[in-house]
């Protein structure tokens, strides 16, 4: 492949995914500019990214500094809470921030997962792929803002297709039930059920290490806990597993579903991820543009 870096990994598998990348960070320094939030996003991404071990993200010349007088202070709260453990947020925490933000809170909440969780994606790609090459940042406004940018991202990242159903849909279970999301935790891929996935499978990924799931699987759902809980310092031998059983495609693939479906922890942060249903599950599929589509028949 002639590439010996993350980020030229990541632009030479997954082209698109890059690009929805860069506009979901240029969008999150258009949005910050307009609010006049900037120098409260990038306090917090100085903060979350020093808890986490990881280089911040950084406004680039040209983002507009202050602006807002809300209560910072409530903000990194709930944003330092939102990286460490999002599960854990607190009532306290959550009407603190709404209330400190207002109508801000929106575009406030996704800013934060973005210099939450893009850190996180570039260290494991570093990790896998080695370091250098990183775009500058742009303020860049998406058309429809930095969701539109995050709705994006998200149509684009299933259309990959290098790792099998099974294996992304126990990683996408792992990360729901890290993060507690209800409704995440009660839905299950007609895609992974067609390929033949059980439940027991499903159940599995509670104790993968010893579990009979296969190789790929279990080295996969290592990586995406790493993820989770310890960006800063993905171990070698979590590396060497996934290497051993991925091709380069896959590891890109699967570092990218971690950080799509970790957009659940918006939802739970804000409260906002309950199910669908009241019991049992609902199967879901992923349509050709990227859209979901749920309540369906599992065959």
């Amino acid at each position: 492949m002639g590439v010996t870096t993350g980020a030229a990994t990541l632009r030479h598998v997954a082209p698109d995914s890059a690009d929805a990348l860069a506009s979901v960070i240029g969008a999150l320094w258009a949005e910050a500019s307009a609010s006049g939030t900037t120098a409260v996003v990038a306090t917090v991404a100085a903060r979350t990214a020093d808890l986490l071990g990881l280089e911040p993200l950084t406004p680039p010349h040209g983002a507009a500094g202050a602006g807002w007088k809300g209560d910072s202070s409530a903000v990194l709260a709930f944003a330092e809470q939102c990286c460490l453990d999002v599960a854990s947020i607190s009532p306290t925490l959550r009407d603190d921030f709404l209330a400190a933000t207002g109508p801000l809170a929106g575009g406030l909440v996704a800013s934060l997962w973005v210099v939450d969780m893009v850190p996180r994606t570039r260290a494991a790609l570093v990790a896998l792929f080695g370091p250098g090459g990183w775009p500058p940042p742009q303020v860049e406004p998406a058309p429809a803002g930095i969701w539109g940018a995050l709705d994006r991202l998200m149509r684009v990242v299933p259309a990959l297709d290098a790792l099998d159903p099974v294996t992304s849909e126990l990683v996408r279970l792992r990360g729901a039930r890290q993060h507690d999301c209800r409704l995440c935790r009660s839905l299950r891929s007609r895609s992974a059920l067609r390929a033949g996935a059980t439940e027991a499978e499903f159940d599995a990924v509670d104790h993968y290490a010893d579990s009979s799931l296969s190789a790929l699987a279990r080295a996969s759902l290592a990586f995406c806990d790493a993820m989770l809980w310890t960006p800063g310092r993905i171990g070698a031998d979590v590396v060497a597993a996934l290497q051993a059983e991925a091709r380069p495609d896959q590891q890109v693939e699967l570092v990218l579903d971690v950080t799509r479906n970790a957009l659940n922890k918006v939802a739970v942060a804000l409260g906002a991820d309950a199910a669908h249903v009241e019991d049992g599950i609902e199967v879901y599929d992923v349509e050709p543009d990227g859209s979901l589509v749920y309540g369906l028949a599992p065959d």
